[in-house]
Parts: structure tokens; sequence; C-alpha cells
């Protein structure tokens, strides 16, 4: 049970430096909606897609590869330094490369070259926070890790407050003509972007202990194998994106001119009732991949890996019913525009699909820990192929909900296809009985609620109360030894 509880323990931890900045971006959505015109806001969403395939490239996979490394090597700070200092030189090569040919990244986004600046160094100083970041979480230190990170969404949303709400509101009500000089009222998305660029600044001053650590020694033969172990995750990554974001880029392509602004716009606001199904999985993933390193070579780990998926198979299904029964009563005070609403029909496949990216999460284990990752590659490619392909046919005759019934489509792929290679390569005794049940009855009462009984809350918290029965019944033992466990405390 230790080991359980020191993962969950961890597990909660990071959940709150992932649940508090989530939940401020959750506070801070529908002020969004309301304060950006909705071309502004497709703008915003569609710009955001783009922002994590470079956040991609620039990373390097070098997050799961330091993961490894620092666990297999015994000099740990070599890990570190090879790693920084490769990230930095990823990131001055990209600076030299986007500001050469800046004016034709100004053309292809159609915004105002000083806030393609602001994106330009929001993914500098991104890139360059990974390493620390994650030699928090490598370290086991997840408060310090939970403190930088919540600072880091506070004084964005502060910023984005100051900027699009008090300002404006102040000169409105006491027009001068020496702040208006300086203010302007249509470059809301600039100033939402120059929140984020301070705010990751100040991340990057609170964490500049690990660059004032480092020594100019470079390990060539230590780089070149975290490279090779690194570029397949890359890859992957970028795969991974394409499936994760790109379905908005898609929708921008393929619905009719007419619609675009609006339909990209409320899928992206609609998108994010999944919020606590991505909080979940989130704060999960981080607690998770250095538990899966970690404790590779204990003989037990196999068992320790299906355990922690079984449950995470528990609490994943429980938490998707649970959003899914009160979406109706989230979108009334989380999105202001009712025009927005007409979307909501994407809201029990983007939440399935959610879970499902958690579960390939824990089946992923398997070629993470036997230094594979061109398997992991290959499966996200896979994916990438499912979504481009479904797209396409799918937007045309169905709109948004063919978005995201593509998502679904790609990420239970990727998840099958990853057990059962797994399976062959290194064999995990998943409880497959208990993960069908809860998984299947979970996904049966979501869908059964909301395309028949939406907003019926007796239907719904009855299928809740069924669940949650179903739940005690099949795991009370371990159920009751907490329960003992709690008490006694």
């Amino acid at each position: 049970m230790s080991v359980y509880k020191k993962l969950f323990g961890q597990t909660l931890i990071y959940g709150i430096a992932t649940v508090v900045p989530k939940m401020i971006g959750f506070i801070m959505a529908p002020y969004h909606i309301d304060w950006l015109p909705k071309d502004a806001y497709a703008d915003y969403t569609l710009i955001f897609s783009w922002m994590m395939f470079f956040n991609v490239v620039l990373s390097f996979g070098m997050e799961t590869a330091f993961f490894r490394f620092y666990n297999k090597k015994e000099n740990k700070n070599e890990v570190i330094n090879n790693t920084i200092l490769f990230l930095m030189a990823v990131c001055a090569i990209f600076l030299g490369v986007i500001y050469l040919f800046k004016e034709s990244v100004d053309l292809y986004f159609e915004i105002p070259p000083i806030v393609v600046s602001y994106l330009i160094w929001i993914l500098v100083l991104d890139t360059l926070v990974v390493i620390p970041f994650a030699i928090l979480r490598a370290q086991q230190r997840p408060i310090k890790y939970s403190f930088i990170k919540i600072t880091n969404v506070v004084v964005n949303a502060g910023l984005t407050v100051i900027l699009l709400y008090l300002i404006p509101k102040f000169l409105l009500q006491n027009s001068t003509d020496v702040l208006t000089k300086y203010y302007n009222f249509d470059f809301q998305v600039g100033y939402l972007f120059l929140a984020n660029l301070i705010a990751s600044g100040i991340t990057l001053l609170l964490l500049s202990k690990y660059y004032l650590q480092l020594t100019l020694k470079f390990n060539k033969i230590l780089w070149k194998e975290m490279l090779v172990y690194s570029f397949p995750v890359m890859i992957g990554g970028l795969a991974f994106v394409v499936n994760e974001t790109f379905d908005k880029v898609f929708l921008k392509e393929l619905l009719p001119e007419n619609f675009q602004d609006l339909g990209l716009a409320s899928y992206g606001a609609i998108y994010k009732i999944g919020v606590f199904m991505i909080l979940f999985r989130t704060a999960y993933s981080m607690g998770i991949e250095p538990f899966f390193f970690s404790y590779a070579k204990n003989d037990d780990a196999p068992i320790k890996y299906a355990t922690v998926t079984k449950y995470f198979v528990i609490f994943g299904s429980l938490a998707m019913l649970t959003i899914v029964i009160f979406s109706d009563l989230i979108k009334t005070f989380y999105i202001p525009q009712k025009d927005y609403w007409f979307a909501m029909e994407i809201v029990p496949y983007v939440i399935l699909a959610n879970l499902m990216l958690g579960i390939y999460t824990n089946l992923s284990v398997w070629y993470k820990i036997q230094d594979k990752t061109k398997i992991g590659a290959y499966i996200s490619i896979v994916g990438a192929i499912v979504t481009v392909v479904f797209n396409y046919l799918l937007i045309p005759i169905i709109g948004l909900v063919g978005s995201a019934i593509t998502t679904l489509l790609a990420y239970a792929t990727m998840m099958l296809i990853s057990y059962i290679m797994g399976q062959k390569s290194y064999p995990i005794p998943y409880n497959k009985k208990s993960i069908f049940l809860y998984l299947g009855t979970s996904t049966l009462f979501t869908f059964i609620y909301f395309y028949n009984f939406r907003e019926n809350y007796f239907i719904g918290i009855t299928f809740l109360l069924i669940f949650v029965a179903i739940i005690y019944f099949n795991e009370k033992v371990i159920i009751t030894r907490i329960i003992k466990s709690v008490l006694k405390k």
C-alpha cells in the first residue's frame, strides 16, 4: 500500500498544480468569451493549436528522455547539464531561423507582427523551463513544482484582467489623451499573449537557479543516446498534437466560410467543459510518468502497473459520468453567449476521448521502460492518420460532432494498438473484466443519459448512484481497508 499511497499522494499535489491553473483558466474562459469578439476568440483558439505544435518541436522529446536517463545513469548532474544545454541550443537555432523568415511568418498568421514576436518568445521561454520542471518532478518536489506552476497562471490571469478589463473600463470612464494614446482597444488577442509572455518570463526567473548551476561540459556520447531516445518521442508528440489540437485547424479549413468563426469559437468554448476530465488525466500523468521509470526495476512492477491502471479507469469512468450529467448546468455559468451552446453535442465524445487518452498513457509504459520509443511514435502517427482522414470525411457531413467523434476514434485506436502490442512485448496482468465493467457501464450510462434523458437530473443522479454502487460492491475490500486506515488516524 505504501507504493500506491506515495503515488497517489504525489498525484494529489501535482493535481493541485494542475487543477488550480486549469480552474483559473476555467474561470477566465467565460470572460475571454465575453471580452473577445467571435473572430478574435476563434483566432485565439487557432493560435494555441499551432503553439502546442511548436512546443513539441522545441522540447524535442527531451522531457521523457530526461526521466529515463535520470533514473538510468549514475551521474545525474551530467544528464541535467546535457539536457538543458541541448534545449538552449535548439532555442537559439529556432530564434535565428524564425527571425530570418519573420515577414513570411507574419503574413501567414495575419496578426500584428508584435503579437507574432510575443508568440515566438513565449515558445522559447516555455521550452527553457521544461527540464527545470522535470527536475522537480524527478526529485519528488511536487510542492515547489506546484507553487511555480500556480504562480505562472495567477500572474497570467491577473495581467489579463488588468489589460482586457480594468484598463479599458477605466479609460471609458476617465478618458485621457495620455492613456488612450498607449492603449489599443482592438488589440485584445495581443494583450492576452502579452500577459502570457510576462508570466512565462517570471516562471523562468523562479527556475533560474538550474541555469546558474550549469557547467559548459557536454557529453556527446550521452547526448547521442538521449537523442536516439527522444527523437521518436518528438515525432510521436507531433502526431499527438495533430490528434489533440488540429481538430480546430481542420474545422477552420472545412467548415463553410460563413460559419468558420462561430463554429470554431463555439467548439473551442464547449470543448473546455471537458476540463475536469483533462485535469484528472493531466494530474495523473504528472505523477505516473516518474513512477513508471523509478519502479521499473522491481520484480512486481507489472502487477503494480496493472493495479494503478484499474483504479485510473474507475476514477476516470466516475468522472466522465459525473461531468456529462451536470454539463448543462456547467454551460449556464461557464459560457455566457447562448449562441455557442449549439456545440454541446460534442461533450460526451470529447470527455470519453480524454478518458481513452488517459488509459493510453497507462498502456504506454511498456515501450517507455524498454527504450522502444519508436513504437510510441508509430502509434501516435497511426492516431494522426485517423485524425486527418476522419476529419476530412466527417466534418463536411456532420460538422463539429464529426471532429469530436474523430478525436475519440483516434485515441481509441491508439489505446487498442498499445494494449495489443504491449501484451506481446511486456505482459502486464490487467484486470480486463473489471476494466471492461467500469468503462463499459460508465460509457453506456453516459450516452443513454445525454441523448435520452438530458437535464433530467433524477435519472442522471440515479445512474450515478448505480455506478457508485457497482464500484463499492466490486471494490469493497480495498475501500473498507482505506476507510479503516483513515479512521485510525
